[in-house]
């Protein structure tokens, strides 16, 4: 009862915050951490990312600036992909400031995208409380703090200041994304449907992460696969009578282990190249049946350059060769999940500006890549040049006491605001 009544106070002071505007970058990232969006495959529940895009939505308003939700929409090749999934994500929300006039009008100015995602991973084992957005000395603890609505607050905080400003060289956009930590279902409908539409083509886009202020020009994508074999039930009495699909994937897994993953040779001098690891099994339904399904999940990861396409393949010749070794052997592979790798060569025009506002924020002019996936990798494959770009840390993203320094979030609005201002290349 003590800790029933506990939740509804704590709730009732979380909405009763979440009524007034932030009056500090600090605050509206403690507001945003407070909300729970953890992404919707890993909690269960549908549009988690809703209620604070919706909150998000109020404040910009409040603050003078122009929303628009994009309802998520997705092509039959996606559908396909991830089937259910779709309905789980929540719909996204773009923001945007017009150029002055000042220049001359401002539809005829360039415009600068920045992107940050609201879910969340799970927060299952977290050793802090999640949604709290508690400050200790310069860090601020919550899942999402350091990735990544760090991020998005230092964006929104930054797009606030530049609005307020009457010095405004390029119109600028904040897309508020969903569903990046599984399908990336949120970047996927807005290249396919929101783009096209939109009257405008940015001239570079920042794509919000921790990077401690480092500009990562390339980056590792991600395809996932999911492996069943299919055997014959029996009583573990009478083993004969079945067929064992645990068996069958222990062939599976020594075959993967030793003819794909140890000569996956896919380096990568920023990146670090191709990695593959079995993630996930599980088999079985009972300890006096022989199994007749057992399943593996594997994360493979894609070095500038590959495609989930090819690296499938790949795999699905080393699982033919299996079930021809084996006549009981029923094998099957199944996709779930594709990002892109982004590749270093689509920032070419795009860096040197970035670089150039960095030093002027007395940062290193260096490039960096990173193992991870981001949306940058799809937003890169449709032709847009984009940088990974955000403050804080990147490795105590997921963990169990999530954190992200105060400090870096107020220099991540600076350094976005002179993003904001800086000269694009025509």
């Amino acid at each position: 009862m003590q800790s029933h009544r506990r939740a509804v106070v704590l709730l009732f002071f979380r909405h009763r915050m979440s009524s007034a505007l932030p009056t500090s970058v600090d605050e509206l990232l403690q507001r945003m951490i407070q909300f729970d969006t953890v992404n919707a495959v890993s909690s269960g529940r549908e549009r988690p990312e809703a209620e604070l895009a919706a909150w998000l939505e109020g404040v910009a308003k409040a603050w003078g600036l122009s929303t628009r939700v994009l309802p998520l929409r997705f092509t039959d090749a996606k559908k396909q992909e991830i089937g259910d999934a779709l309905r789980l994500a929540a719909d996204q929300l773009l923001i945007t400031v017009p150029a002055d006039d000042s220049r001359g009008p401002a539809s005829e100015r360039p415009w600068l995208l920045f992107d940050s995602h609201l879910d969340t991973v799970s927060v299952q084992g977290m050793t802090i409380d999640p949604f709290g957005g508690v400050i200790e000395g310069d860090k601020m603890y919550g899942r999402g703090a350091c990735d990544t609505k760090g991020t998005g607050a230092a964006m929104l905080w930054a797009l606030k200041q530049y609005a307020a400003s009457n010095d405004r060289p390029n119109n600028i956009a904040l897309l508020f994304s969903t569903d990046e930590e599984f399908y990336m279902t949120g970047i996927a409908s807005f290249i396919a449907f929101d783009l096209p539409s939109l009257g405008w083509r940015p001239r570079g886009v920042i794509v919000g992460e921790p990077t401690m202020l480092k500009a990562v020009v390339a980056h590792n994508g991600v395809t996932r696969w999911k492996i069943t074999t299919t055997g014959v039930a029996a009583h573990s009495s009478v083993p004969f009578l079945g067929k064992s699909a645990i068996r069958m994937m222990n062939k599976v897994i020594t075959a993967i282990e030793d003819e794909y993953i140890a000569k996956l040779d896919r380096p990568h001098d920023l990146t670090g190249g191709a990695v593959c690891t079995i993630t996930l099994i599980q088999g079985g339904s009972q300890v006096n049946i022989v199994p007749d399904s057992c399943f593996i999940e594997i994360d493979r990861r894609l070095a500038p350059g590959e495609t989930a396409e090819t690296a499938s393949a790949e795999l699905q010749k080393v699982l033919d060769k299996v079930v021809a070794s084996d006549e009981d052997m029923k094998v099957k592979l199944q996709i779930y999940r594709e990002a892109s790798a982004l590749d270093p060569k689509v920032n070419e025009a795009f860096l040197p500006i970035v670089l150039n506002v960095l030093e002027s924020h007395g940062l290193p002019k260096h490039i960096i890549g990173a193992p991870f996936a981001t949306n940058a990798g799809d937003l890169a494959e449709a032709g847009l040049p984009v940088i990974v770009l955000g403050p804080g840390e990147p490795y105590p993203a997921h963990t169990k006491d999530e954190w992200v320094s105060l400090g870096s979030i107020r220099q991540g609005v600076s350094v976005y605001e002179s993003l904001m201002r800086t000269g694009l290349s025509q």
